[in-house]
């Protein structure tokens, strides 16, 4: 089963912190993309990267095509045609950038969403942009949705402040856009927040379909209340359906793996080959027949809140 992103690149500032460089990625077969993008590097406000560093907030490049991306040849003979950026900030320090792409499929569906809220200026969080594939009647609803905190996958991340993995959508009641989900086949979704401005709430989702999910796993991860290790708070996997319960009193210790790299860095970590992992996690998504991994922390005001992990 194809998933709905192709490649994933971390990106980091240099020592200086004049540019941004490459640190590391999951690029699949795509061997000349990534020759192409191990030696670019990244000034404030250049290409995808530099964008999303100067906006402090995530960004969404729909076309390449007579846009400000650098990669623009080298995307399409790869078959990339979308691209996604996050900023990670700890306060006003730039701790990396991860870009997703996505490929050109025409049975791409999904979505990867941005939204936000302003309190002086509404009480409701609306949807600044996202990524839907085929699925246009999906975004054109989206787009045309409004979400209070507690409701939908936005909502319950707004008013958790923590990243949410929503199970079931298609018979939540806590979504409200149903009839849209269940035309595009949108089983489940990761909501993430990632606002690094006082005066603005912003959360990203990912929505995983059926045919082309965003990931074959979602796991998160937060500190145990006496900050030694991480636990295991909530997972979600379509190669083994009861796998979460036994991994409730598992544990990542500092520097274990790409999620405890994550944790002790504040750096987003990629690994290709799970095999050469140690840990729990890496150990069951080993045996559920996975391979690769993607790690994001999630940090506000500061602080390391929690990890999100992904699995392929």
């Amino acid at each position: 089963m194809k998933t709905l992103i192709r490649v994933t690149e971390i990106w980091v500032p240099n020592k200086t912190r004049t540019h941004l460089e490459f640190f590391d990625g999951l690029y699949g077969e795509l061997h000349d993309f990534k020759g192409a993008s191990e030696t670019m590097r990244f000034a404030f406000d250049e290409g995808l990267p530099g964008k999303a560093w100067a906006a402090r907030r995530p960004v969404i490049l729909h076309h390449f095509d007579n846009s400000y991306f650098l990669r623009t040849e080298a995307a399409h003979k790869a078959g990339l045609t979308a691209g996604i950026a996050l900023p990670i900030f700890a306060g006003d320090y730039l701790q990396a950038v991860i870009v997703f792409f996505i490929g050109d499929d025409a049975d791409n569906v999904g979505g990867i969403e941005i939204w936000s809220n302003t309190p002086a200026d509404s009480f409701d969080m609306g949807m600044d942009d996202g990524y839907y594939g085929t699925a246009e009647s999906f975004e054109w609803t989206a787009r045309h949705t409004k979400f209070r905190p507690g409701f939908g996958l936005p909502g319950v991340v707004w008013e958790s402040g923590m990243p949410i993995i929503m199970r079931d959508i298609l018979s939540s009641k806590r979504t409200l856009r149903r009839d849209s989900d269940v035309k595009i086949g949108v089983s489940k979704g990761v909501g993430i927040p990632c606002a690094f401005d006082a005066h603005q709430t912003v959360v990203m989702t990912f929505l995983s379909a059926l045919g082309t999910p965003i990931a074959h796993r979602f796991e998160i991860w937060a500190p145990q209340a006496d900050g030694k290790a991480l636990r295991f708070v909530a997972g979600e996997c379509d190669r083994e359906l009861l796998y979460a319960q036994h991994m409730t009193e598992s544990a990542i210790a500092p520097w274990e793996g790409a999620i405890g790299e994550a944790w002790q860095k504040g750096v987003p970590a990629v690994r290709s080959a799970l095999t050469l992992e140690a840990g729990a996690a890496a150990l069951s998504a080993v045996a559920a027949g996975l391979q690769s991994t993607v790690v994001l922390p999630v940090i506000q005001n500061g602080r390391f809140r929690a990890a999100v992990a992904w699995y392929f």
